[in-house]
């Protein structure tokens, strides 16, 4: 049932013709009526269906307006690096002793990262990282030698885009209290980075069959591609 609030906001805005970001922020954040700081979200239906296979894409966008979200950072390394994963920011640092911690259900982090020759022992437990979405993973940066660079970019502002086997993409580009200009430009780079995955895996015609913006509770419109200034 829906609550009095919901029935209040407009009605089958989905079917409006598309419009571009710039014109319906505006109108996502003048329904954004609860008393929280709604998120601002992206939902899209890629053409996942090729001839040869289907489409998954996996991958990381370094957001340039944030996210505003604190992301608790765990790095799994030799000791020899762990001065520099603490320097960066990282909120908890560890090697063997670490992953048997982890092994022992202790997860509380949101997101893993990890060296490449420490991969090799926090591979085995893959049926405990893998289903919370914590496994490293070099396509997302997280498994890597560079740890300054991806504990910097997971605190500085990350999304993460996969499709699910519908050929769904949801991601959120911030909240309702981000100014315009910082919103728009973390659109435009999630544009960008599907443009990437669109060559990356020769996908024949359109990526992205079609596009809408909503907040965490109010109702979606149809968005048209194309990046803003």
């Amino acid at each position: 049932m829906s609550s009095k609030r919901f029935k209040k906001l407009p009605n089958k805005t989905s079917e409006l013709p598309a419009e571009t970001i710039d014109k319906l922020l505006l109108v996502v954040k003048k329904n954004c009526t609860t008393k929280f700081d709604e998120s601002v979200d992206l939902s899209f239906q890629i053409n996942n269906k090729q001839k040869k296979s289907e489409i998954n894409i996996r991958t990381v966008v370094n957001l340039p307006g944030g996210t505003s979200k604190k992301i608790k950072v765990a790095v799994v390394c030799e000791d020899s690096k762990s001065s520099d994963a603490k320097s960066a920011g990282a909120d908890i640092v560890g090697g063997d002793d670490f992953i048997e911690k982890i092994k022992g259900g202790e997860m509380n982090f949101e997101k893993l990262i990890c060296t490449p020759s420490m991969m090799i022992k926090l591979s085995k437990l893959g049926k405990i990282l893998g289903p919370k979405g914590l496994m490293p993973n070099p396509k997302l940066g997280t498994v890597t030698d560079d740890l300054i660079k991806a504990i910097t970019d997971a605190k500085s502002g990350q999304a993460e885009i996969r499709n699910d086997k519908d050929g769904n993409i949801g991601v959120s580009i911030g909240k309702k209290s981000f100014a315009d200009e910082k919103l728009i430009k973390n659109f435009n780079a999630i544009l960008e980075t599907l443009e990437k995955e669109k060559s990356n895996n020769t996908i024949k015609g359109d990526l992205i069959r079609s596009a809408f913006i909503t907040s965490s509770m109010g109702v979606s419109y149809r968005l048209k591609l194309g990046k803003s200034i």
